[in-house]
């Protein structure tokens, strides 16, 4: 025996506060069943199809522990049980912010409720496999096929980090739904669509595909910000387009909504 006193054992860093800048309840979108979806502040992209450029900036929300807000899942969580739904963190970028994003998931798996990440996969590496072993669904929005449209789309950043992030989910199993924003004139090519439906289809894990038709409904946050709204002369696809895109998705045999 050497005589000394055993190191008493690390206690875990604090989990430091969030910058939430909101939460509402949702039905179908952000996940299966009814949801308590929280939105952190914070974006490292600047989409131009955001419709909430409110959420961009940390500063834009407000401190909340992570008590706080498990607190007010445990409110709902019977009804979110009863009607098949769970809880989703969501943004801005809930990536931004991994250790509380982490230890807010983490609480609500333990609940009992049912979990989602909606995130671009562009911080993908931040997210720990801890945060991913609380996480049942990852709602991933591939915003292009190629790099050169991926910065076109988001003004910054590379498409890399989200290709490697959803093989990083494949291989470990974690269900997806992936999510595409149909753009006319960005994101419409159809080699472009191509190239997005092949690199799903070699995905396992994938649940679903959802395209999202561009919308401007957020135009009036730009004009409340003073802010140039990027695609005010868009107009939002047509049916025929979102029956071709849907249908180059289908075609790999995945399931589109």
């Amino acid at each position: 025996m050497t005589g000394r006193t055993p190191a008493a054992p690390r206690s875990a860093p604090p989990v430091p506060d969030g910058s939430v800048h909101s939460w509402d309840t949702s039905i179908g979108v952000d996940g299966p069943g009814t949801r308590l979806v929280v939105f952190l502040a914070g974006c490292p992209l600047r989409c131009r199809y955001c419709h909430s450029p409110d959420t961009w900036y940390g500063r834009s929300g407000r401190r909340r522990t992570v008590d706080e807000m498990v607190a007010l899942a445990a409110r709902y969580r019977r009804f979110l049980r009863v009607a098949g739904g769970g809880v989703t963190v969501s943004g801005g970028e809930p990536l931004l912010q991994p250790a509380f994003t982490r230890e807010l998931l983490r609480r609500c798996h333990a609940l009992g409720l049912h979990t989602a990440l909606d995130t671009s996969g562009f911080l993908g590496d931040r997210a720990d496999d801890a945060l991913l072993d609380a996480t049942d669904l990852v709602l991933l929005d591939v915003k292009a096929g190629s790099p050169a449209t991926y910065r076109r789309v988001t003004g910054t950043g590379r498409l890399a980090p989200t290709l490697r992030f959803a093989r990083r989910l494949a291989e470990r199993g974690t269900p997806m739904w992936i999510r595409y924003v149909l753009v006319p004139g960005l994101t419409d090519a159809a080699d472009e669509v191509a190239r997005v439906a092949d690199v799903t289809a070699g995905l396992t894990g994938v649940r679903r595909v959802e395209v999202l038709p561009f919308h401007r409904l957020g135009a009036h946050k730009y004009a409340e910000l003073g802010l140039a709204f990027p695609l005010a002369d868009t107009a939002p696809p047509d049916a025929e387009l979102l029956a071709r895109v849907r249908g180059q998705f289908a075609a790999r045999g995945l399931t589109v909504t």
